[in-house]
């Protein structure tokens, strides 16, 4: 687990440029703090001689561009501090070598020096603000803190080491009292308690009593209901004891009274603060490099499940189960919105055809008069054969469509307009849900992939204990 910071270095009042970079650098190169330097590692530069270094790179800068260095950021340090007993002054040296070389991309040299004064082991990384080549300068983006917390914590999590667990806001403030606050999961406890109060027949009594009550149900496999304000679906064995489908069914048919669920709900509660957590469980696989993790880690990326752990702290995730559900409501609301899209393109091809025919039908009604007028004579029809098959087609289209009355195009170009917009809206969503839900299966996947190679592992482990049992009886006789 480590914190990081990011700091930018100014000139101190009353300093040379070279006489506040060697300040900055003899203080994180300090003999006492990294064991003699031994704890001191650099790139593209001496440690030694790294603040004159630093200031070639600017002079190079201030000749290509004539722009001299007055007031601005001369340099940018990185602190990196990891949990006392975690980790070893070497490991930490080089997490904070691959943090500084991902977060600059080796355009810019640094120093890492490790401190080992305090009970905490941190890192003091600083990292020119002038590129090497002397052509740009590091431009400090927003949100560049954030950014240098996720590498920290993807390098921690592949070298084994835990990474701090961030709380949401509310969990951080002091609390006096406060309402209790139902989830939708004990919305649905409570509706299905009132409903089951009411004695439904059978269970397909019980989800037309759902709808009733503005529930969507969903059967198949598993069986789950979704609100009104809900996006996914939540599966009734999620809900805990006493409401998964199984219990509900028995219930019926048992026909005995249903008291309030908040008996149930401590009961899952209390059933959920015992489980393992899914982020807690991988994390601890791959701290203690338990069953199946070389294998695992031989034929797949460590970097992925790194990213993989994150993803699932990040979106709150405990459980494969919850995870699966994500899953299935991204599913269903992309498949919403592709239907939609498609509705959308069929009635824009509607709108466009009509359109042309009207125009059509306009241009050539006038001729079709005078050739009704004239008899329908075959030299008139020669003469306009265009005109006239055009105009046909016209009307024919009018008929199957049944348009009585005829649309000015004006309204058409609107509708075309607004159909366009209200594309373009649900285009937009539908890029959101795919790329989400693509995440989401990759989490998944990652998921499997481990937790295959550890059922791997133990069958291979039970098979050769077997095998050796065998050889020993064989043996004896």
């Amino acid at each position: 687990m480590a914190a990081t910071r990011l700091i930018p270095l100014h000139r101190n009042k009353g300093k040379t440029l070279l006489q506040t970079l060697k300040e900055r650098t003899d203080y994180a190169q300090n003999p006492e703090k990294t064991e003699e330097g031994k704890l001191v590692s650099s790139y593209e530069c001496d440690p030694v001689t790294v603040d004159e270094e630093f200031l070639l790179s600017k002079s190079r800068y201030e000749k290509t561009f004539r722009k001299e260095q007055k007031n601005g950021v001369i340099a940018y340090q990185i602190r990196q501090s990891f949990k006392p007993g975690e980790i070893t002054p070497e490991e930490a040296n080089q997490i904070g070598f691959e943090l500084a070389m991902r977060f600059t991309k080796g355009k810019y040299a640094f120093i890492v020096a490790t401190h080992t004064d305090k009970a905490h082991i941190h890192n003091h990384i600083l990292f020119n603000s002038t590129r090497l080549d002397g052509q740009g300068k590091f431009q400090n983006f927003f949100l560049s803190s954030f950014a240098i917390q996720r590498i920290s914590d993807l390098l921690c999590l592949e070298h084994g080491l835990s990474v701090i667990d961030p709380k949401p806001y509310s969990k951080r403030e002091k609390k006096t009292k406060w309402p209790e606050k139902k989830t939708i999961r004990d919305q649905i406890c409570d509706e299905i308690d009132r409903i089951l109060n009411e004695k439904p027949k059978d269970f397909e009594t019980f989800l037309e009593m759902m709808e009733r009550a503005g529930y969507e149900c969903k059967s198949g496999k598993y069986t789950a209901f979704r609100g009104n304000n809900q996006k996914c679906f939540v599966r009734m064995r999620s809900l805990g004891e006493g409401y998964t489908e199984k219990d509900i069914r028995a219930f019926i048919t048992e026909n005995r009274e249903r008291n309030s669920g908040k008996k149930n709900k401590r009961q899952t509660k209390g059933a959920e603060e015992t489980a393992v957590s899914l982020i807690i469980d991988i994390q601890n696989k791959l701290q203690q490099k338990g069953p199946g993790y070389k294998r695992w880690a031989t034929v797949y990326n460590l970097k992925q499940m790194s990213k993989t752990l994150l993803f699932l702290r990040d979106h709150r995730i405990d459980s494969m189960e919850q995870l699966n559900d994500f899953v299935d409501g991204k599913i269903s609301r992309r498949d919403e919105l592709l239907a939609r899209m498609q509705a959308l393109d069929k009635q824009l091809t509607e709108t466009a055809a009509l359109k042309k025919h009207i125009i059509n039908y306009s241009r050539t009604r006038d001729n079709y008069t005078a050739y009704r007028k004239a008899g329908y004579s075959r030299k008139f029809q020669e003469e306009h054969q265009e005109e006239i098959i055009l105009h046909k087609a016209a009307k024919k289209a009018f008929d199957e469509l049944g348009i009585k009355k005829i649309p000015k195009v004006k309204e058409l170009n609107r509708k075309y307009t607004e159909l366009v917009q209200e594309k373009k809206t649900v285009y937009g969503e539908y890029r959101k849900i795919r790329d989400e839900l693509q995440e989401y299966l990759i989490a998944r996947k990652n998921i499997e992939m481990m937790y295959h190679a550890e059922q791997e592992q133990k069958e291979e482990k039970e098979k050769n204990k077997n095998n050796i049992h065998r050889s020993q009886d064989a043996m004896q006789h």
